[in-house]
């Protein structure tokens, strides 16, 4: 049998319980189109003549300038049986997340199609780009409860691109999900790297006050004549104790082989907590602990004797004009064991940020 005939019986028993439906099923819904704009001004103590934050901030990354962080218009599709999404997007966090990809990629925020794999269950398969599916912050500011983004988070993936299978439990409490993706976070898979990246997604929501989650990534780093294998994973939980009150925590912890087909890895790892306080219908206030530890610089490069090891806390005041319009403050401090900070064209280990914004989604 030739190999166009293998694959169309594959094709059939994988799709083929649906095609019957396909042209018959009414949309339940037609396309969506929203928007989401976030300006900035943020004020690095620090004072760096060329108005650049530290290289391993990603977003909200400019001092003493006026800008966009991130600005996007999405399209989104979806029947019983199909869905997709288009989000182009513009702003320092695209230029800053997405400077190694091609140009015709750097405006991409979410590009992908699914198709419900059966009638009877909420199982789909996805391609695509995609948001991450680790960790508990995004790029969308209004969806977090601090106003910048953990180390946590800017030092993981933001986004990432691949093929994969979810399944979601009808009383919506499981959610379970398999990837398999072009590396860590790639929209363009690097020359020289053949072999892709797996993770998986597991989340647990058993009532609308608390959210568990479990995600990893397993993949090489690297072009496969050096690649290093790298084994990552997060877990967090989000508790709404009280409609004024609640907590967010998680912890990552990743594992690098020191040089390619080596047994010894380079470890890191990061843990934070976040309490957020309901002050009245329209003002929340936000504080946040964290610390990051990569003294062997697998991740954030220092040149330093410690590497990146930084404690750091936040405070932030949310003030929503509106279901559409928000308006937040906060301030940040960083304190690292070495030296790692610009501060008057001098390096020193603490740094304090200032950041006002205010957003719009549409």
């Amino acid at each position: 049998m030739s190999k166009i005939g293998v694959f169309s019986i594959l094709f059939w028993v994988a799709f083929g319980p649906i095609q019957s439906a396909i042209g018959q099923q009414e949309p339940k819904e037609g396309v969506k189109l929203s928007g989401y704009l976030e300006t900035y001004y943020g004020f690095d103590f620090g004072n760096p003549a060329n108005h650049q934050r530290p290289s391993f901030i990603y977003s909200f990354n400019r001092h003493n300038d006026f800008a966009i962080n991130i600005g996007l218009l999405k399209a989104s599709f979806a029947t019983d049986l199909f869905r997709a999404n288009l989000a182009l997007m513009t702003g320092t966090y695209a230029n800053a997340n997405l400077a190694l990809e091609p140009a015709t990629l750097q405006h991409i925020y979410l590009a992908n199609t699914g198709i419900r794999l059966t009638k009877t269950a909420n199982l789909w398969l996805d391609v695509g780009v995609f948001s991450s599916h680790i960790g508990f912050e995004s790029a969308i500011g209004k969806d977090c409860w601090s106003v910048t983004r953990s180390l946590q988070a800017e030092n993981s993936p933001y986004y990432e691109s691949g093929m994969k299978i979810s399944f979601t439990t009808l009383d919506n409490k499981w959610f379970v999900s398999g990837l398999i993706l072009n590396g860590w976070q790639r929209i363009q898979r690097i020359d020289g790297q053949q072999i892709p990246a797996f993770g998986h997604q597991i989340t647990f929501t058993p009532n609308s006050n608390l959210t568990l989650n479990s995600s990893s990534f397993v993949g090489l780093i690297g072009a496969d004549s050096v690649s290093k294998m790298r084994y990552f994973h997060n877990v967090y939980g989000r508790w709404q104790f009280r409609d004024w009150f609640g907590i967010s925590a998680g912890f990552d912890i990743g594992a690098q082989q020191k040089i390619k087909g080596s047994s010894r890895y380079n470890l890191w790892f990061s843990p934070q907590i976040i309490a957020r306080l309901k002050l009245s219908k329209r003002m929340n206030l936000a504080a946040r602990g964290e610390y990051y530890s990569d003294e062997n610089q697998v991740v954030i490069q220092t040149g330093t004797v410690h590497g990146f090891q930084t404690l750091g806390w936040s405070l932030g005041l949310d003030y929503h004009i509106n279901n559409q319009v928000l308006i937040r403050f906060e301030g940040r401090q960083l304190k690292s064991r070495d030296s790692v900070f610009q501060v008057d064209g001098q390096m020193q280990s603490s740094n304090f940020f200032a950041i006002a914004t205010m957003s719009i989604s549409f």
